[in-house]
């Protein structure tokens, strides 16, 4: 086994950004290894997304292309993988900490008989001791651990978003685009996919958002969020929730952040009526700045906060919107 795999996600027919980072996490790896480092995009009428892909500083993009290929489903995706990795035997495949990501990547450890690892946010080859350190936040984030595997290979690792600048288009290199052959025997794919709800994207995506508005059980209920969505409106921000306005359904599920939902790392995140509970904090623990607003406290939130501010959601986000629009004036 040799070289490095990307595995590419597409969003609304673009190559998403958290695909891009993952190029730049294994231009460092292909510089360790000495090796290859190839880009797999799986879907329909790729052409243009591979040229788009064969710019960004890999050796060659390879392509799986049919209509079936295109719909969201992990284990059928997982199988294809396992089939081009078959053909290539890659050391490293990379994949985003994504829905799709964290859904792929332990089936395809258990196809290929290697080792997966979650949410990293860095990486490196010990040439020494021949194997992949792999870093990843734990304790809530409170902490970074090493990990490091003996056998069990190739290597399977999910990279959590914004932990890595998005790799640059650089026309002068210019990868080979290789078509892959995969034949799936559609009778050892045992999920079914029996629908598809597509769900209209509204304003930044939270993997991909430089500044972040969330909203927790402190806020009370569904109206109080329009306090939050005009705080992000004047900050350009994305708005996320925990688990409670999305277990009460005062906002859409889509939107949590933490364990069982998105994984962020905005260069700001603004905590509105938050506690601080560690399933939470693990989804925004790579935040650069953390501010918190609660009236209690003694909330834990504010432990981990940059910056804090005890009191009523409801008296200080209307004063800090005209305050930020009196400068946003100037």
């Amino acid at each position: 086994m040799k070289g490095v795999l990307i595995c590419g996600e597409l969003k609304k027919e673009e190559i998403s950004s958290i695909s891009k980072e993952l190029i730049s996490t294994g231009q460092k790896l292909q510089s360790d290894l000495d090796q290859s480092l190839d880009y797999l995009l799986i879907g329909e009428n790729l052409r243009e997304r591979a040229d788009e892909a064969a710019i960004l500083g890999v050796d060659r993009v390879l392509t799986v292309e049919g209509p079936e290929f295109s719909e969201f489903h992990p284990e059928r995706l997982a199988r294809i993988i396992s089939a081009v990795c078959q053909q290539i035997e890659p050391l490293i495949i990379l994949l985003g900490q994504t829905d799709l990501g964290r859904d792929v990547a332990p089936r395809l450890a258990a196809m290929l008989g290697g080792s997966a690892c979650l949410d990293c946010i860095d990486l490196a080859y010990d040439q020494k001791g021949s194997t992949l350190i792999q870093t990843k936040p734990v304790y809530g984030g409170n902490a970074l651990a090493e990990w490091a595997v003996a056998s069990h290979r190739p290597y399977i690792v999910t990279m959590r978003p914004r932990s890595k600048k998005p790799a640059e288009p650089d026309p002068s290199n210019r990868a080979e685009i290789i078509p892959i052959p995969v034949e799936i025997d559609e009778t050892q794919i045992r999920n079914q996919l029996v629908k598809t709800v597509h769900e209209e994207d509204k304003g930044i995506r939270l993997e991909e958002a430089k500044i972040i508005v969330a909203g927790g059980g402190g806020i009370g209920g569904s109206k109080g969020f329009d306090l939050v969505r005009r705080l992000a409106q004047v900050l350009g921000a994305a708005v996320g929730i925990t688990r409670v306005p999305a277990d009460e359904n005062w906002m859409p599920k889509s939107l949590e952040i933490g364990q069982t939902g998105h994984i962020v790392g905005p260069d700001l995140y603004v905590a509105v009526g938050i506690s601080g509970a560690p399933q939470h904090l693990a989804g925004c623990s790579g935040s650069k700045v953390l501010i918190a607003i609660n009236k209690d406290p003694q909330a834990r939130i504010f432990e981990e906060a940059d910056f804090g501010i005890v009191g009523d959601y409801r008296d200080i986000l209307p004063a800090l919107i005209e305050k930020l629009k009196d400068l946003s004036a100037t």
